[in-house]
Formats: structure tokens, sequence, C-alpha cells
């Protein structure tokens, strides 16, 4: 009879022996800022250290957070108010009530996850990025046909909300997603190694996309371990665009008793930064069919984890906590 696992109450270092267990591929990277210090170390099948490289990761929805930092962007430079409706920046059917910004951002639009298109029942009978292939059109198309009266809506995690985001920055910059995130990431952030997924890298299956596809902007860039920990110092050191980022928008009071006790807590949300008040920690995480992360950081403490994995989510979540847990004692 296989033994039940309790991993809530593991530490890190034993749910990470646990969770690389019999994944002779698997490879996690875990960073940690602290005390004004950085260290990152890789880990292998059994939790046995591996040498320091770089790997490529998927980071899902950590993307999120980038795209959140362009909107705070565009909001300080006049482009975008945060209590506009999207209708306002998007060419959308006249009579309809829609969603606002800052109701896109913190996922408390009314909108769902996502809406079927016919491209998703062949990309996941193929076992593929079920979002490849529903382009802009698509999108736009279906978003004409959503009324969602203004209201407090519940938490309700979205990833078409952040897909019609990257439509309304393409429409304010005037450049694709793909080109205006590549260069905000590249020149204005200083993060080298750090892009849209050119489905290229050390590690493998990663998710195809095409140049039309509206839900890049929910998840599609890829990074490395020190690309990712000078991301992390930047939501430490607090400056703009980020500062405008961690301040909450919403209160939300969503975390089931089961994520609470893994410590997963969801308090209140700012532009897309998952805010756990009873710990003080801002935090957000990822997950694509090969890959999942995790970056929270204390502001406070001076304190930042990040963990990147080749596997499916969503262990670095899990890991990401303990170890923070465990840095901030």
């Amino acid at each position: 009879m296989k033994k039940t696992v309790d991993a809530g109450s593991m530490s890190f270092q034993e749910a990470l022996e646990h969770t690389l267990t019999d994944k002779p591929n698997g490879v996690i990277t875990v960073g940690v800022i602290r005390g004004g210090g950085t260290s990152w170390a890789v880990y292998g099948e059994g939790g046995k250290q591996l040498p320091d490289v770089e790997h490529t990761y998927e980071i899902g929805s950590i993307s999120k957070t980038f795209t959140a930092a362009l909107v705070s962007k565009a909001i300080r430079e006049g482009k975008l108010e945060l209590d506009a409706p999207m209708d306002r920046y998007l060419d959308l059917p006249a009579g309809n009530a829609y969603p606002t910004i800052a109701g896109l951002l913190t996922h408390t639009s009314g909108l769902k996850n996502f809406y079927m298109e016919w491209p998703m029942l062949w990309n996941i009978l193929r076992g593929e990025n079920a979002l490849y292939g529903v382009n802009r059109k698509m999108v736009l198309r279906k978003a004409g046909k959503v009324s969602l009266p203004e209201k407090e809506y519940p938490f309700l995690y979205s990833n078409l909300a952040f897909a019609l985001l990257g439509l309304i920055l393409e429409k304010v910059y005037g450049e694709s997603y793909t080109a205006l995130m590549n260069r905000f990431v590249k020149e204005e952030l200083g993060l080298t190694n750090t892009r849209i997924s050119n489905f290229s890298g050390d590690l493998g299956k990663y998710w195809r996309w095409k140049p039309d596809d509206a839900y890049m902007a929910a998840g599609a860039l890829t990074s490395n371990i020190s690309d990712m920990l000078a991301y992390a110092q930047m939501q430490l050191d607090g400056k703009q665009p980020f500062a405008d980022c961690h301040q909450p928008l919403r209160t939300l009071n969503s975390t089931p008793e089961s994520n609470r006790a893994t410590g997963m807590i969801i308090d209140k949300i700012g532009m897309s930064w998952v805010i756990d008040e009873e710990n003080g920690i801002l935090w957000h995480n990822g997950g694509t069919g090969h890959y999942n992360s995790y970056l929270g950081f204390h502001r406070e403490n001076g304190t930042a984890v990040v963990v990147l994995a080749n596997l499916p989510p969503f262990g670095a979540t899990m890991l990401g906590i303990k170890k923070m847990k465990e840095l901030l004692g």
C-alpha cells in the first residue's frame, strides 16, 4: 500500500526531495534574496544538487506581473485610466457594460478564466498549449458579446482578462505585445534572458505560440534564475512601475481552508500581485503544461524567493511558500 504523504507538514528540503522523487528529468532552480545577498542552487532527481547551470524556464502566469507593470507604466504616462472601462481602448460593440482596467488586473471583472474557442479543442486533444491559435480577432469577438454590469464581482482567476489587457496595451502603444514586452524587459528592466517564448532553451517541451495569439500577455514569457532574482529585487526596491502594482486594489478574503493550511493565502490583490496580508508576503505563481514557477517577496524583511521547475504545476508554489516561511522564521 502506498504511503500517504502529508505535504503540509514537510520541511522545504523534504518537500523538495519528495517533488523530485522518480523525476529523472526534473530540474528545479531555487533562488533566495536575504540580507542584501543573493544565492541560488539547482536540484535534480531526489533533491540532489546539480551544477550551477542557468536553465531556461517558462514562468507561466508570473508573466501577468510583467503585463501589469506595463499597464502601470501606461497609466503613469496618461495612456490609460485605472477605472476606465475597457471599451474606451478597444473597438467593442456599443450598449454593453464592460469591465474596467482595475477589474481586469484584479481578476474581479466577472470574466471567466477563458471562453472556449475551436482551436482549444484540437490543442487539448494533442496535449499542447490550449491557448495556441486563439487570436486577437477571436478574443475581441468574444469580449464584445459579454455584458457585465458594474458591481462587486468575486475573485475569479481570468486568463482572458490579461489577454484583453495585452490587446489594450497594443492599442495604446501602437505595436504588438511581443515587441512591446521584449523591449520593456530588455531595455527598461535590463533583463537580457527574459522574453516572449521563442520555443528555444535547454529544457525542452516549451509551449508554442503564434504571432497573433492573444493570450501571450497571460503567460508566454521565459526566463532564467538570474533574471528572475533581478526582477524579485526590483519588487523589493519598490520603485515604479512596480510600486503602484503592489498597492491593494481589492479586498478578496478568498483563501479556501485547504489553501490556508499550505500557506497559499489570498487576502487582497494589487495589479496582479496577490497579497498575503497575514504574513506580509506578495506573491504570484505560474504553470504551463511542463513548467511551474513561484515568486514571493517580503519588502519589510528584504526577503524574496524564486522557484523555477520543469514539472507540471504546482510544486514550485509549495516549495516557494515553505522556503519563505523558513526564511521569515
